[in-house]
């Protein structure tokens, strides 16, 4: 994330904002702390990586034996992670062979990104970043008697691997990572009464299992009503995704959420930066 300190330093002095990521939080944190914001750590999900699952390493092998006309990759940190199973499995070379061979679909910049760190090069990139447009855009092609390799996100039913089989293709099914619990419950309890009680003035997600994760452990500590209307009341709690994707489970609860222009940390950063300061500077001319 690129920040600079010049124009907006301290703006956040007071606010209070919490993470519920695991992934990248202290970069996150850092570019958020530079505004002077007090960090509240709520990862609500764990990322565990399917490195030792066999099950993986034979998919693997299966697609470079049997070479596929299509990969689809949906996430940087997944296809990273891909490369790293390979690479203990002793099969990089092979690996990295098979995808050169094959026509790479990426969803969104971040699996491209990883792509081209790998010396890979994309064929085509999904810049809505959804899994919808990916799978619209082969349905339009056709995808009868094509072999397609799909790499899932943690939560792995994102339902790309139905459509395309029904479609008539044979479908080989990758989860590199899964979703794990929460690191410190006790955390996410916290995060979640600080909503309720208004005592943070915003919350960032960057996943949609994140995000509903947080909503789960609001309805289980029964706050989950007075969450949403913080979430809602002006002034009230901000809800911030990363992206539409993310945002989906918030919005299925009727919750204000802003997203950014970019789907990246940097633009959420930046959206988080921009509305708290033009929610304080609007509290401030209430009160005159």
């Amino acid at each position: 994330m690129d920040e600079s300190r010049s124009d907006r330093s301290g703006q956040l002095a007071g606010c209070r904002v919490v993470l519920t990521a695991q992934r990248k939080a202290e970069q996150f944190a850092s570019a958020l702390e530079r505004h002077d914001a007090t960090i509240v750590h709520a990862p609500t999900l764990s990322v565990i990586p399917n490195i030792d699952d066999p099950e993986l390493v034979a998919r693997t092998r299966a697609l470079i034996d049997t070479q596929p006309d299509v990969i689809v990759v949906t996430t940087g940190v997944g296809f990273t992670g891909w490369g790293n199973v390979a690479e203990e499995a002793g099969l990089f070379e092979q690996w990295h062979a098979m995808l050169a061979s094959a026509r790479i679909i990426a969803r969104g910049p971040k699996a491209r990104g990883a792509i081209q760190a790998a010396g890979l090069e994309t064929a085509w990139v999904a810049e809505s970043e959804t899994n919808s447009e990916i799978r619209q855009a082969l349905l339009d092609e056709g995808v009868n008697g094509v072999r397609i390799a799909v790499q899932h996100h943690g939560a792995g039913d994102d339902g790309l691997d139905e459509t395309f089989s029904a479609a008539g293709a044979d479908v080989c099914s990758l989860v590199i990572y899964r979703w794990g619990p929460a690191p410190d419950p006790d955390a996410v309890v916290e995060a979640v009464h600080l909503v309720a009680s208004r005592r943070c003035d915003a919350v960032a997600f960057t996943s949609a299992p994140g995000a509903t994760a947080f909503l789960e452990v609001a309805r289980d500590e029964g706050v989950l009503p007075r969450v949403i209307d913080a979430f809602n009341d002006e002034p009230g709690v901000l809800a911030a995704a990363v992206g539409n994707v993310t945002a989906a489970p918030l919005w299925d609860h009727g919750i204000r959420t802003v997203i950014p222009d970019r789907f990246r940390l940097g633009a959420l950063v930046r959206t988080l930066v921009t509305e708290l300061t033009d929610a304080r500077r609007a509290e401030t001319d209430d009160r005159r």
